[in-house]
Parts: structure tokens; sequence; C-alpha cells
């Protein structure tokens, strides 16, 4: 279950995570932290960059988005946005 915390002094949360070159065992931390961070900075809409390589990192993140609370729905990102290498997400 996601911990909502802001740590004073931290950086403000960006429109977009970069999760390219991770592994899939890294990704649900970091994107845990990301949305935690987006939602406290009342984002409603993030993007999620995972790239196309065999498709795992976009899987998992896919599956988290899918039970994550703090998501209201996702989308693969438009062609412009990067199409299926990116993962769009609605808070």
């Amino acid at each position: 279950m996601p911990v909502l915390s802001k740590n004073k002094g931290s950086k403000p949360a960006s429109l977009e995570l970069d999760l390219r070159g991770r592994r899939a065992d890294e990704v649900l931390a970091e994107l845990d932290k990301y949305l935690n961070d987006a939602f406290v900075a009342r984002l409603s809409r993030v993007r999620i960059i995972h790239g196309y390589a065999t498709g795992t990192v976009r899987q998992v993140v896919r599956e988290i988005l899918e039970s994550h609370p703090l998501v209201k729905s996702f989308e693969p990102g438009d062609k412009e946005e990067g199409g299926d290498g990116v993962t769009i997400a609605y808070l």
C-alpha cells in the first residue's frame, strides 16, 4: 500500500518518469514512489516512459497501474508521445 508523504525540501514531481534501461524487478518501488509524489503534487496526468524492447517493463508497469489505488485509468501514449513505448496514467 502506498504511503502518502511529502518530504520537505524535495524537488517537485515531474510530469514523466523514464524507466528505460531498468530491470523489471526495479520498477515496482520506483513507480510506486513516483505515483505517490505525483499524487501529492496534485498531478492529474503523468507519462511513464518504458520503451519498447522486449515489452517486459511495459507489462510490469501496466500491471502495477491496473491495481494501484491512486490510478484512475491508463492508456498507451499517442503516436507523437511515444506510442506503445509510453503509458499515460490518470490520477
